[in-house]
Formats: structure tokens, sequence, C-alpha cells
């Protein structure tokens, strides 16, 4: 038997499966979905909301679950109207082309409307047995950009779309050549927002953070919500970051053994307070700990970033955080 076999059945590394999917609802999560919940709403002036953060501070998690948040509060209301969709997600995509696919990213938000994305229908409606679309025999067999535009908002109306989820959403910026471009992106975004009534929720890193300077009517129409990580100043940013740290514990008590959150301090300073990256580093230091099928403080430092890694990141997130900080007088 070979030792990889031997670890696959180790009793630690067939927990760590259950290490990788923990998903911890934090107290960002909570404020930011807290936010979220006052500024989405019909008739609202804020067509596209940005949620900033650094990388790894775990906007995907608060992204999945707004949307699984809302579907679970309108479910009553699903069941009365067969067919409706409060809220869906979708990535941005990153094609490997130079200028951002709009195609892509309106076949996935096709793909959620539960349509055919490679055949846009010209009439949409529901059925009300079964809560899907019901579709014309006559259609549309072209697949050219406006038409998947126009499949797109029908379907949110049809399906009644009251925020659209954008993960990602800096792929728009990273594969957008000059400020004119950008300024397109965004206004295509706030049409279709105009058109459905759908707002839009733009969730990615500190780069997003551009799209409001590219005009005073986009930016009037336009809030920054930040998603911040847990700072080492604030004594209940620390608290907020043990508590996570537990949460993780709790996932693998014969493995951490009530030893990892003793290591608070040096876990923060790694991660620099970001709980994606801190969900990574403890994935990597379980599969670590089975290759002996014991944890050790050398296998914890294993898993953390190296310094250049940690530099880099930091660079990012404080750069970040100058460009969105509130620009207040009195």
């Amino acid at each position: 038997m070979t030792s990889e076999n031997s670890n696959d059945k180790s009793p630690i590394n067939s927990h760590v499966e259950a290490l990788a999917a923990k998903r911890i609802k934090h107290t960002r999560v909570s404020e930011i979905m807290t936010e979220l919940g006052t500024l989405i709403y019909p008739g609202s002036q804020d067509s596209i909301l940005l949620v900033c953060g650094p990388s790894g501070a775990g906007k995907t998690t608060l992204a999945k679950h707004m949307v699984k948040t809302a579907l679970i509060e309108a479910e009553r209301e699903m069941e009365d109207k067969r067919g409706i969709i409060p809220a869906i997600f979708v990535e941005a995509p990153s094609s490997g082309e130079s200028v951002f696919s709009w195609r892509l990213l309106y076949q996935r938000i096709l793909s959620e409307l539960d349509d055919d994305a490679s055949s846009p229908k010209l009439l949409y409606g529901i059925d009300v047995e079964t809560g899907r679309m019901s579709r014309s025999r006559a259609t549309n067999r072209s697949t050219t950009l406006a038409a998947l535009r126009s499949a797109v908002e029908r379907g949110l109306r049809a399906r009644q779309v009251r925020f659209l989820v954008i993960d990602e959403a800096a792929h728009i910026i990273r594969q957008t050549h000059g400020n004119g471009r950008l300024e397109i992106q965004l206004d295509t975004l706030k049409s279709l927002a105009n058109q459905c009534g759908t707002q839009m929720v733009l969730i990615g890193s500190y780069d997003l953070y551009k799209l409001v300077s590219l005009s005073g009517q986009l930016a009037r129409r336009t809030h920054v919500l930040h998603f911040e990580r847990y700072r080492q100043d604030r004594p209940e940013d620390m608290q907020a970051f043990k508590r996570c740290v537990s949460g993780f514990e709790k996932t693998l008590p014969e493995l951490w053994g009530g030893k990892l959150t003793r290591c608070v301090d040096a876990l923060h300073e790694n991660t620099l307070g970001c709980i994606g990256t801190l969900s990574g580093v403890l994935v990597r230091a379980a599969k670590l700990a089975s290759i002996k099928n014991a944890w050790t403080l050398a296998s914890l430092q294993r898993a953390f970033l190296t310094r250049a890694q940690h530099d880099r990141i930091l660079q990012d997130i404080l750069d970040g955080e100058a460009g969105i900080a509130p620009n207040l007088t009195f």
C-alpha cells in the first residue's frame, strides 16, 4: 500500500473536505448584508452597488449568501407566483480575450434564468404549473450580442429579478482598455438595470472603485460598500477574527485539539485579517498534518503565506483602503 493511499484513509484527511467546504457567516458578512438590505428596493436610485474589498476577504461567500437568503425569504412568494426568481448569482467571465466578453456574461445570466442561451427567444412567459419558462414557437436563431442582450432583458423582467449579483466583477475592468470603454461598460450595466428594474450588485477587488470616477452621472447612480478585512488596531475586529478561527477549529476538533485559537495573532498577521485567506491557510495546514496524522506547529507554519506573498497582498490592501476611504469634511 502506498503512502498516498494511507493518507487518504487517515482520520484527519477524511475530514479535511468538511473544512474546505466550511463557510463562516462572520461579522463583516452580516454588516454588509444589513447595509445591502437597506439599499436594495424597488425604485432605488442606486442602480449599481459596488462591494469592494481585499482579495481573500470572503466576498464570494457574501455574494452567494445574499442570494441564498433572498431566495429563502421569498419562498412563500415564489410558491404563490411560480416562476419568479428574486435574485441570481453569476461570475463575471475571464475569457482570456483582450476585451471583456459580454456574450459570455449574458449566456451565464440566461443559464441562471433557465433559458437556452444558444437560442434567445422572442417571447417569454411562465408556466404556472412548473414555474419554468414557456417559450413561443417563434424563435430568434441569431446569437448576436444584441439578441443575447434582448433575451437577458426579457428574462430578468419575466422572472422579476430584484437584484443580480456579479462576482469577480473586476474582470470587467481588467479586460477593458481606456476610460472611455470603461464608461461604456458601466453604462451597459446601468442601462440593463433601468430597463429591467433589476439592481446590479458588483462584487470584486478594490479595482472596482475606479468605476465611480468615470462620470458624475454614473457616480450619482452608484454606491460603494467597503468589505473590510479585520484590522489589528481594532479590538472588536480581533475578537471577531478570533471567533472565526474558533469556528474553523470546531470543524476539526480531533485535529486542532483546542490549540488553534492560541495562534490567533500569528494567523491574523499572516492572513492580514482576511477570512478567505485564513480558510486557505487552514486547509493547507490540515492537509499537511494528515501526513503524520497529527497537528504540529510546523505544519501550520508551512501552510502560511510566504513573505513575498504577504507583502504583495498587504500593499494592494493598503492602496485599496487609501483609495476607498470616505471623503469627509466638517
